[in-house]
């Protein structure tokens, strides 16, 4: 550990001048070129542990090593806000700052990390539903740095000049990554604070929702919808009309009078998987329901679980039952209570769980949602109890945690699928999330790519925006441009709100119609190589969707670029987002040979383009994840400058934990260009499950739009003859 005495005489931010400041500033590493910083020996031996990190008490493995390039400067501002500021170098472009609209680059903005009920947001919203303290820098040449403010208040982050941070609450950690690369930084901060957990493979598949699909039999006529007509699609979602009176576990007898029968239905006759809501709010009893009956309000009162007032009364807010009362889930024992809940509610046949209102939002109050002056009574692992204004940015992923332990709990041999609203930084650990109330106009549906990209580059990769938009009925041109793209993000799900028109992909008529089906066949032809880069995700931290610029980081020309976008590292998407297709875009630099997939001419589905050097795994057509087996397997291959690729293929059972243990396949291929023939060959493979004896089909793309072909058995060698 290395003390500083640094003197900080800092510039204008905003019009406000902070004030000259000394002190002796603690610095210590914690992994390679990984450094936290202390505003003072005293800020140190107070800190909270971290709701960031996987290791809450991470300590410190030695002195921060000499001659470290990032130091912040620790403040406290006019306001009284604890503040630090990192200053950049020109050139340097700023990402991050988890769930933002408006541009990928995030220089001359400021964001406000406090999670909020945002409905209907646009550009100039500071605060949407999920809260990451975290900023990446790209320097000029491409080297790149982290900066993790590791507080859980209220926090704006300034980056009209420098990296500036102010928090509402006492003086906290700065975290700083060090690497030679942005796609570096961010797999290093899912090292620290969390890669996610595996998905099941149907819930990669497309999802169907609406506030609501109600009765059950409108559930039943949208799934068979799908099926009728080709679209591919693997889940139904149930918003808050299957309730009773809008109680979180509890059904409505006349709406939903067979939860079961019909979640059996849906899974056996139809192959759809079905995900529930649950919200935090838990309706007490009032005039509106009976003095007794409802089990779940009778627990939280009995086993004093409720989050309460200053006065140390329990806290009532107004939600969707009308009063609610709410659980405290900065308590294990309120956690574990809230998980057994999951028991019977999945035994009705329930394949995941959806988390909404967790922010927690609050209606007919101006916050949107608890006093902060609320009490949580907080375990001795979080530091304590405190006021809600010190858990109210983690109130949502406590939940979610509970809940996913909950679920696990109830279906120990299936991966939990669970959806929040509500996220910290470090919330990619249990829940994939979505980009909140949008709407269907044309401007949410260009900021969706910037959107899923900053979450992306905050460590959150299992997320997408509501397609189509859930606020307005939009129009048919602009959903089917959505559609046509939007099924590509990672969470892909379409969804609109109650009193709009319909937006299932058939609902705009035939032609909207024919353009969903090319677009779900193209997600579900990509199916290998999604499920390949979860793989990666959850064993190395990989961002699924990347911005162009990780293809050339010292490029400054892709630095801006927000309409185009990455899967992995080898395959470009290239959507038009405006109306006319009248946008310019910077492609990167170097050998990006065009793939045709279905609707190759049709303007609503975007272009694809495989770097060179990659191998992207490929399957047939289907209507659902595990439809058909994976044969044949087509490899698209793009040769780079030297005539030579590279890709993997991850398969394992598609759910459940055998693959822990070893069962499933990852294979290495490679192509070379040897005169003139291109010969492609499996070169690895790990783990014990057994490959499958099946046809190999290879598409060799040249360029200008041509191909080359070739065919044989998985685990031989193709050789295809070059004119």
């Amino acid at each position: 550990m290395r003390m500083r005495h640094i003197g900080l005489l800092l510039a204008s931010f905003t019009g406000i001048i902070a004030p000259a400041v000394t002190a002796q500033v603690v610095s210590e590493s914690i992994g390679d070129d990984i450094v936290r910083f202390h505003a003072s020996a005293g800020a140190k031996a107070n800190a909270y542990p971290s709701f960031a990190l996987l290791d809450p008490r991470m300590p410190a493995t030695g002195a921060s090593p000499e001659g470290f390039a990032v130091e912040p400067g620790f403040f406290t501002d006019e306001q009284g806000r604890s503040s630090f500021t990192i200053e950049i170098d020109p050139g340097t472009s700023l990402y991050g700052t988890g769930e933002v609209p408006g541009p990928l680059l995030r220089n001359g903005r400021k964001t406000v990390l406090w999670n909020s009920d945002s409905y209907g947001y646009k550009e100039g919203t500071q605060s949407l539903y999920k809260s990451h303290p975290w900023v990446l820098a790209v320097r000029k040449d491409g080297s790149s740095f982290g900066v993790i403010g590791d507080s859980t208040y209220r926090i704006e982050i300034d980056l009209t000049e420098d990296i500036t941070f102010h928090a509402e609450g006492p003086e906290f950690p700065v975290i700083v990554i060090e690497r030679d690369s942005p796609l570096e930084v961010v797999k290093t901060l899912a090292e620290l604070t969390g890669k996610i957990p595996m998905p099941p493979k149907w819930a990669i598949g497309y999802h169907q929702c609406r506030y609501s699909y109600y009765p059950d039999s409108q559930v039943r006529e949208i799934a068979q919808g799908f099926r009728d007509r080709d679209l591919p699609a693997d889940v139904i979602w149930m918003d808050i009309h299957y309730m009773d009176e809008y109680r979180v576990f509890r059904f409505d007898d006349e709406l939903f009078p067979d939860p079961k029968g019909l979640n059996e239905y849906l899974l056996n006759e139809l192959n759809f998987h079905n995900v529930w809501m649950i919200d935090p709010g838990i309706g007490a009893e009032t005039e509106r329901f009976p003095p007794e009956g409802y089990s779940v309000y009778e627990e939280l009162i009995e086993g004093d679980h409720a989050v309460k007032t200053a006065h140390g009364d329990i806290y009532k807010g107004e939600v969707w039952p009308g009063w609610c009362v709410f659980p405290d889930y900065t308590r294990q024992r309120t956690r574990d209570w809230w998980a057994g809940l999951y028991e019977g509610f999945m035994a009705q046949g329930i394949t995941g769980v959806w988390n909404d209102m967790n922010e927690p939002a609050i209606f007919n109050v101006e916050s949107k949602t608890m006093p902060e002056d609320n009490v949580h009574a907080g375990d001795p692992e979080m530091g304590g109890g405190g006021s809600h204004a010190r858990f109210h940015n983690v109130y949502g992923m406590l939940m979610i945690k509970a809940t996913r332990e909950g679920v696990q709990k109830a279906n120990p041999d299936k991966r939990p699928f669970v959806l929040s609203r509500a996220i910290y930084l470090g919330g990619q650990r249990y829940a994939a999330g979505w980009s909140g109330d949008n709407s269907a106009d044309w401007w949410d549906l260009e900021g969706s790519v910037p959107m899923v990209l900053n979450m992306s580059l905050s460590g959150f990769p299992f997320y997408g925006p509501d397609i189509g938009g859930f606020i307005g009925n939009g129009d048919a041109d602009q959903f089917e441009r959505w559609f046509g793209y939007g099924v590509l993000f990672p969470f892909a799900r379409g969804h609109t709100a109650v009193g709009n028109r319909q937006k299932e992909p058939w609902a705009f008529g035939e032609e909207v119609e024919h353009t969903a089906r090319q677009a779900l066949n193209n997600r579900y032809i990509l199916l290998p190589y999604y499920y390949s880069l979860f793989y990666d995700a959850h064993t190395q931290g990989a961002p699924i969707t990347q911005p162009v610029f990780f293809a050339d980081p010292s490029d400054s020309a892709l630095r801006t670029e927000d309409d185009m976008f990455l899967l992995g590292e080898g395959l470009l998407i290239k959507p038009s987002l405006t109306l006319h297709g009248d946008r310019a875009m910077t492609m990167p630099n170097g050998i990006w040979n065009k793939l045709n997939l279905e609707g190759a001419d049709n303007a609503d589905i975007p272009e694809f383009f495989v770097k060179g050097g990659s191998i992207i795994p490929t399957g047939p057509v289907m209507q659902y994840t595990s439809e058909k087996p994976l044969n044949p397997l087509t490899l698209v291959v793009s040769l780079d400058e030297d005539g030579r690729a590279w890709g993997s293929l991850y398969e394992d059972s598609g759910d459940g934990y055998s693959y822990q243990n070893g069962d499933y396949l990852l294979s290495t291929y490679t192509a070379e260009r040897i005169g003139d023939r291109v010969e492609i060959r499996m070169t690895g493979a790990k783990g014990d499950r057994k490959r499958p004896i099946r046809d190999m089909h290879v598409r060799l793309l040249l360029g200008d739009g041509q191909e080359a072909f070739g065919s044989g058995r998985d685990g031989s060698v193709i050789t295809i003859e070059l004119d």
